[in-house]
């Protein structure tokens, strides 16, 4: 198995990061043929989700996470900035992993869809992302 961990600098607002190009940087350095990239965040408030990107939809994405986890008191977990506890929900919605079938060393996704990174949490500024190529 193959593995490498980037830092990824989300700032200090909500975000999908959109993580396509590092996943085919890291499979073109890993001599990728078939098999499976297995991308991982090890953090409690941020998530992984295959999407469209840069027509909408990341920022529907943000927007429905808003409507649905609101960033208000009612969060029994609330250390951090207000609402914080919501963003310690989000990985039982938005899962920490993403798994997607390498072919001849390329990403098989759909013609629209990215790997992207979503963290709402505004607290942490800087993210680890873990790709894991296992060949087939």
């Amino acid at each position: 198995m193959h593995s490498t961990e980037i830092e990824v600098h989300t700032g200090r607002t909500a975000v999908v990061h959109d993580l396509t190009k590092d996943a085919e940087r890291f499979l073109g350095d890993s001599g990728a043929g078939d098999g499976l990239l297995h991308v991982w965040v090890p953090h409690a408030t941020a998530g992984l989700a295959i999407l469209e990107t840069g027509a909408g939809s990341d920022g529907d994405l943000l927007t429905a996470l808003d409507e649905l986890l609101p960033r208000d008191d009612r969060w029994r977990h609330q250390h951090g900035t207000h609402g914080h506890g919501r963003d310690h929900v989000l990985p039982a919605l938005v899962p920490p992993y993403a798994s997607v079938p390498v072919l001849d060393g390329r990403l098989a996704l759909g013609t629209w869809q990215s790997v992207c990174l979503v963290d709402t949490n505004v607290d942490n500024p800087v993210r680890k992302v873990r790709f894991s190529f296992l060949e087939g």
